[in-house]
């Protein structure tokens, strides 16, 4: 069955959100498909050093990590794409043929992007909604302000902060034997060349 054109603006299931061809962006709110950030080089770079770390970290010990494709059922009627998404070793994983997946992740990553609409959706909405969801850990990475929070979920289904930094190496809470290193995460994107012209 081929979903709805979401250029006609009708309201998706979450199945048909999830069987959207690769090339059709966006998240799925309210049964309506809501525009992603567009992220920037900054922004892919910090996504990019957080994934390998996280994956060389977390593949040796059983667990995997996931890049900003994977489809999160967060609800009945939204679905979220994060920019990094973590399943710890023994957290029940997505399975391979599934276009998304109602399997929350050990720990979700968003790169903090510079518009006030993302910055609301990620410091926000998903917040709240990721709690719903029993996520254990959400990390919020500011590129610009160069920060890293790092919120883990408690009994009573809030999130408190575990961890904010700006620099240092830091022992990473839930995560055993990993380290962060914020003045590498920093140097690596100071190493990308000035805007070109």
């Amino acid at each position: 069955m081929t979903p709805p054109d979401p250029a006609l603006g009708l309201p998706l299931t979450l199945e048909e959100w999830g069987e959207l061809d690769e090339d059709v962006e966006g998240e799925l709110v309210d049964g309506r498909l809501e525009e992603e950030e567009m992220p920037t080089v900054l922004h892919e770079a910090v996504v990019a050093w957080l994934l390998w770390t996280l994956r060389a970290w977390v593949a040796p010990l059983g667990g995997f990590a996931f890049g900003s494709e994977l489809k999160l059922a967060v609800s009945a009627r939204r679905g979220r794409k994060a920019d990094v998404s973590v399943y710890l070793p023994g957290r029940p994983l997505p399975g391979s043929s599934q276009s998304f997946t109602r399997r929350p992740p050990s720990i979700l990553v968003e790169v903090v992007s510079v518009r006030p609409r993302d910055v609301r959706r990620d410091v926000v909405d998903k917040k709240q909604e990721y709690a719903a969801f029993r996520v254990s850990y959400y990390w919020l990475v500011d590129p610009q302000a160069r920060t890293l929070e790092i919120l883990e979920l408690g009994a009573d289904g809030r999130f408190s902060v575990a961890l904010s930094a700006a620099d240092g190496v830091h022992d990473v809470p839930g995560c055993q034997g990993l380290e962060l290193d914020l003045a590498a995460l920093w140097a690596s994107i100071d190493a990308l060349p000035a805007d070109e012209h």
